[in-house]
């Protein structure tokens, strides 16, 4: 079934602004810069003035769909840029203690279940990874490698081939702050 689908029109928030070329989106805001590529997506992005505009290149459900969900990644990355995003793990564990340690683009995790090697989880982006104390968190601008960074923490001490009910040391995401 096909319907007409209307363009989504988003408005920039003072103090930011975006650069539209070859289909690549750049916002700049008080905390940075995020950037998305839209070329290899169905729609049709354009920057006029303060507004951003989403027009999807078909006439279908999905087409839309398409459009609405990058209406939310470009939402996404403005609230990047003015507010940022943080997402916090707890360091749990029962006997031996677990260390966590930044060094440049790597979590380093030490002592993992009494592991002698380390285990390790690539930061993406420009994300800022703090420990203190039994908390590690994970600050940025872009959702997208806020989230993954987070994740990669997560599946770095995941316990396999053991009961999970029994064997809860890990690094856990507790929090989730958009903001």
């Amino acid at each position: 079934m096909q319907s007409e689908v209307e363009q989504i029109t988003l408005e920039l928030p003072n103090g930011v602004t975006a650069k539209l070329d070859n289909d690549i989106l750049a916002i700049k805001g008080p905390l940075g810069e995020c950037r998305k590529d839209f070329s290899k997506i169905k729609v049709r992005v354009l920057h006029e003035g303060n507004k951003i505009l989403v027009r999807p290149l078909g006439k279908k459900r999905s087409d839309a769909s398409v459009a609405n969900t990058v209406r939310s990644i470009i939402k996404n990355m403005i609230r990047g840029v003015t507010k940022g995003f943080t997402y916090k793990l707890k360091i749990v564990f029962t006997h031996f203690p677990i260390s966590v340690k930044v060094k440049g683009k790597e979590v380093i995790i030490e002592n993992f279940y009494g592991e002698r090697s380390p285990r390790t989880a690539r930061i993406v982006g420009d994300c800022q990874v703090t420990v203190e104390g039994d908390d590690v968190i994970v600050k940025g601008v872009s959702l997208e490698d806020v989230g993954q960074t987070a994740a990669n923490i997560e599946q770095a001490t995941a316990v396999k081939r053991k009961d999970q009910r029994v064997f809860l040391d890990g690094i856990y995401i507790y929090e989730k702050e958009k903001g």
